[in-house]
């Protein structure tokens, strides 16, 4: 039997052939789950840090909430003061003339010599409603602010 007979060649070649083919199965196998094992570490990571994350929005959720409840009752009392006549808004005025009492005021010091006039009721109550709506809007982008800066630096 000869080294060069074409039935060992063969047997040869089939040997070297079957066992690359075994090797790259067993390659093949062991890549896929070296991906799955980091897939799984990678996707517990990512839920924790999706939890973390839902902690800190809820968090600010509950924060803008408080604040908005605290205004919600100064706004109450404020429109409550103004309907009761404790408080009324005024505005300046320009004067044509100028009244002696007004000077004479001034010069006391109890009195700034502006000229005022007083808000009807509804002005008042439109003019808390504009505020309010302008702090409530105020406040929810600062919170939404504070939030996104949070979150985004939690990566």
């Amino acid at each position: 039997m000869s080294i060069f007979n074409p039935w060992v060649i063969l047997g040869f070649v089939l040997a070297m052939l079957s066992a690359a083919a075994g090797g790259y199965s067993k390659g093949k196998h062991d890549e896929n789950v070296r991906q799955q094992v980091e897939i799984a570490a990678l996707n517990a990571q990512a839920r924790e840090t999706e939890q973390n994350m839902a902690k800190v929005a809820n968090t600010y959720a509950d924060t803008l909430r408080k604040s908005q409840n605290v205004a919600k009752v100064k706004e109450t009392k404020l429109r409550a003061d103004i309907a009761t006549g404790n408080l009324r808004l005024s505005i300046p005025t320009q004067s044509s003339t100028v009244c002696p009492s007004t000077t004479a005021a001034s010069a006391s010091g109890s009195d700034s010599g502006e000229a005022r006039t007083e808000l009807s009721g509804s002005v008042s109550e439109t003019l808390i409603s504009i505020a309010s709506e302008g702090d409530a809007a105020i406040r929810k982008l600062n919170t939404c602010i504070e939030s996104y800066e949070t979150l985004r630096n939690m990566k």
